[in-house]
């Protein structure tokens, strides 16, 4: 039975597992967690975590394959988009602080994985690949003649989304608060110092 499709008991399906040892890998670090940890942290038994998953490992591939499948998924989105290459850079930049803010505690697990397991390596490797196609917009639109060329694409691509990711350190939501105006103002901060004037 695929993980995604077992039962646990009421309260405890695979969703509220994941998203409470997010939790603790957020605060006691992945390495730092046992599974005595998350089971003390949950209120349930470890063999009911089990229920759910392999083990530890498990939870953090899937915990950090939801933030990038979501980041691949905006990159596909603003692929198909008819429209010059610093429109889609700009749309790529806002849809990925909405996903942040949307998936905020995997999208901070994820910018805390630093190599140690095969599953980590697994995501900084998908890291450098999305990194590598959102360099390669950022090459486009200076060859379309819309972004400033003096700097390196691979740099601007870094600036960008170490701006975007440092949301994680910071933005907490509150009532009232909109991710799409902290998306405008992300956005609009980058592309005013980085779009090409005429």
């Amino acid at each position: 039975m695929q993980a995604g499709t077992r039962r646990g008991r009421p309260g405890h399906d695979l969703e509220s597992v994941l998203r409470g040892a997010v939790k603790v890998f957020n605060e006691r670090g992945y390495d730092g967690t046992s599974m005595e940890d998350l089971s003390r942290q949950l209120g349930i038994t470890k063999s009911a975590i089990y229920h759910h998953v392999a083990g530890k490992e498990e939870l953090l591939r899937l915990a950090v394959n939801r933030a990038l499948d979501g980041l691949f998924a905006v990159l596909d989105d603003i692929s198909l988009m008819d429209a010059p290459a610093i429109i889609r850079l700009e749309e790529l930049t806002r849809r990925s602080v909405l996903l942040l803010a949307s998936e905020l505690p995997f999208v901070t697990l994820l910018l805390r994985v630093r190599g140690n397991t095969k599953t980590e390596r697994q995501a900084l490797a998908r890291r450098r690949e999305f990194d590598a196609a959102v360099a390669s917009l950022v090459t486009q639109a200076q060859d379309e003649g819309d972004l400033r060329p003096d700097v390196d694409p691979a740099t601007i691509a870094r600036l960008l989304y170490g701006m975007i990711n440092s949301v994680v350190e910071w933005y907490r939501p509150r009532g009232g608060d909109r991710p799409g105006d902290l998306a405008d103002i992300i956005a609009g901060v980058a592309f005013d110092g980085l779009r090409l004037k005429p």
